[in-house]
C-alpha cells in the first residue's frame, strides 16, 4: 500500500524475511560468528536447524550489534523519497542496536529537517518485538497515522509479556545469567528456569521447575494469570528448534485459555546464540509484564 512514512525494523524481531516483506517492513540484520571462524553471518544466512545444530556440536556463537553507520543510510533512503520513517528497535537492555539506531536519527534529522524520524526503543525481543511489529503493520494498513502508530506502539510496551525457559542452562551459564555451578547442577536434576523480559527489557530469571512438560506448562499458566481480557487473547511463540514443543504449548493455550496463537516462528540465531537450541518463549499483551 503506499503510505507518507515507512515501518523500519532490525532482525532481532524474529519474523522471517519472507513474513516482514508481505508487511512492507524494511529491516537491517544483527550479524554472529562461530569462535574460531573469519566469516560473519548475517542474521537469516544461515538457516536455524542448522545453527542450532552447531551450537548442540559445541559450536559457540558471538553476535555484534548494527553500527550508526548501517543505520544512517538505512534510514536515509526512505528520506530521499520523501517519507516519514519509523523504526522500531531491539531492546536497549539487550542490545547496543537501538543507541546506534538513535545517533543516526539524530544526524538524519538536522539533514532532513522537513522529515520526521520516530526511534522506539521496544524494550522487547524476539517474537515479542516482533508482535510490536505486526500491530504496528495492521494500525498502518488501517490508515493510522505515523504519530498515531507510534502512540500505539508505545501504549503495548509496558504490557507486552515475554516468558521463556531453556533446555539446557550451559548458554545462560556463558551469557553470565546463571552460575557454572547452578548450571551443572540445574541440568543433572532438569531443573528448567523460567524467565521474562522486564520492564527494562532486561532478561530476569523468575523461578525455576523441574523437567520440560513442567516448564511449558509453566509459560502458558503466565498466560492465564497475566492476560488482559479475553478480546485480546492473540499470542506469539517462538522456539529454538523444537517445534513439537512449541505445537504443545499453543494445544495447552488454546485449550485450556481460550488463546490464539497466530504466529509460530523459529528463534533467530541471533537471540538464539544467548538462549540455546530448545528456547521457548510465548509473548502476549497482559495487565502488565
Amino acid at each position: 500500500m503506499t503510505s507518507s512514512y515507512v515501518i523500519l525494523t532490525d532482525s532481532a524481531c524474529d519474523i522471517i524475511p519472507e513474513t516482514l516483506k508481505e508487511w512492507e517492513v524494511g529491516y537491517l540484520s544483527l550479524t554472529f560468528r562461530f569462535d574460531g571462524e573469519d566469516r560473519e553471518y548475517a542474521n537469516d544466512e544461515m538457516d536455524s536447524h542448522a545453527f542450532y545444530d552447531r551450537m548442540r556440536e559445541g559450536g559457540i556463537a558471538k553476535t555484534s550489534a548494527i553500527n550508526s553507520e548501517r543505520f544512517r543510510l538505512f534510514f536515509e533512503q526512505p528520506l530521499k523519497e520523501g517519507k516519514d520513517v519509523l523504526y522500531l528497535g531491539f531492546s536497549s537492555g539487550l542490545s547496543a542496536t537501538y543507541s546506534a539506531a538513535k545517533i543516526a536519527a539524530e544526524q538524519l534529522a538536522e539533514e532532513y529537517p522537513d522529515r520526521k524520524i520516530i526511534t522506539i526503543d521496544t524494550l522487547a525481543a524476539s517474537a515479542g518485538f516482533g508482535m510490536l511489529v505486526a500491530f504496528a503493520t495492521r494500525a498502518r494498513d488501517n490508515g493510522a497515522s505515523l504519530d498515531e502508530v507510534a502512540d500505539l506502539v508505545r501504549s503495548y510496551i509496558p504490557r507486552l509479556c515475554h516468558w521463556f525457559t531453556v533446555d539446557d542452562l550451559v548458554y545462560l551459564k556463558r551469557g553470565g545469567r546463571v552460575s557454572p555451578t547452578v548450571a551443572f547442577v540445574g541440568n543433572v536434576l532438569g531443573i528448567k528456569p523460567i524467565l521474562h523480559v522486564d520492564d527494562e527489557g532486561h532478561l530476569i530469571n523468575i523461578s525455576k521447575v523441574r523437567g520440560r512438560k513442567t516448564s511449558i506448562a509453566a509459560l502458558a499458566k503466565k498466560y492465564g494469570e497475566l492476560l488482559e481480557n479475553a478480546e485480546n487473547n492473540e499470542a506469539f511463540i517462538s522456539h529454538g528448534d523444537c517445534i513439537e514443543d512449541a505445537e504443545a504449548l499453543k494445544d495447552i493455550l488454546e485449550s485450556q485459555y481460550g488463546a490464539r496463537v497466530t504466529l509460530i516462528t523459529p528463534v533467530g540465531t541471533v537471540i538464539g546464540a544467548h538462549s540455546g537450541p530448545g528456547t521457548m518463549a510465548l509473548f502476549y499483551v497482559g495487565k502488565n509484564r
